[in-house]
């Protein structure tokens, strides 16, 4: 069983950067680890993948402004020249069977962190 716990969220102005961070409970090693993000009335959007030996892939909408990485227990988000329509409720996945895009496909979910960008 995996837990993972988003952090990092706040508010800030266009242009400017945040970093999450999603902690895992227990060992995430040779999982694909990702991040969506959603808002009111839309579906979950995919925004980041790091797989299994650490090759990323981005949105096209972030690729360039936002970076992913990982440490033993902790995922991150690095976040630069946000806009505003990156505000969202950002959530971090993680699943040993596939790495897709596809929030579907992800069996373990954090809370969110809420991202708020003002213009």
């Amino acid at each position: 069983q995996v837990e993972l716990q988003e952090s990092g969220g706040g508010s800030v102005q266009a242009g400017g950067s945040l970093k999450l961070s999603c902690a895992s409970s227990g060992s995430t090693a040779g999982f694909c680890l990702a991040w969506f993000r959603q808002t009111p009335g839309k579906e979950r959007e995919f925004v980041a993948r790091m797989e299994r030996f650490g090759r990323t892939t981005y949105a096209d909408s972030v690729e360039g402004r936002f970076t992913v990485s990982a440490d033993m227990h902790t995922l991150y988000l690095q976040m630069d020249s946000l806009a505003s329509e990156d505000s969202a409720m950002y959530y971090c996945a993680a699943d040993n069977r596939f790495c897709s895009m596809n929030s579907a496909d992800f069996r373990y979910w954090g809370q969110g962190t809420q991202v708020t960008v003002s213009s």
